[in-house]
């Protein structure tokens, strides 16, 4: 009998292994709710921001979850940056 084939390995994808909740708490901690709003205006980093709001519509709402992966990895660019 075959074996079924492997799952692609996501070596070159810096997100692999990354919940979102991870993404945002990160996000949060580096720019607060605030900045964050500024930076992507969503009403639920502006209006009565919470983890578990924000969770709750980026998970149904795939264009703001983009928005919210492209600015985590242009945080991790910038603190590589600082670093070296």
């Amino acid at each position: 009998m075959q074996e079924p084939p492997l799952p692609p390995t996501q070596v070159r994808n810096p997100l692999h292994g990354l919940t979102l909740e991870a993404i945002v708490t990160a996000l949060v901690a580096h720019y607060g709710w605030v900045e964050l709003g500024q930076r992507i205006p969503l009403r639920c980093f502006t209006l009565d921001p919470s983890i578990g709001s924000s969770l709750k519509f980026l998970r149904k709402t795939p264009w703001a979850r983009d928005k919210v992966e492209g600015l985590y990895l242009f945080m991790q660019r910038e603190l590589r940056r600082a670093k070296g």
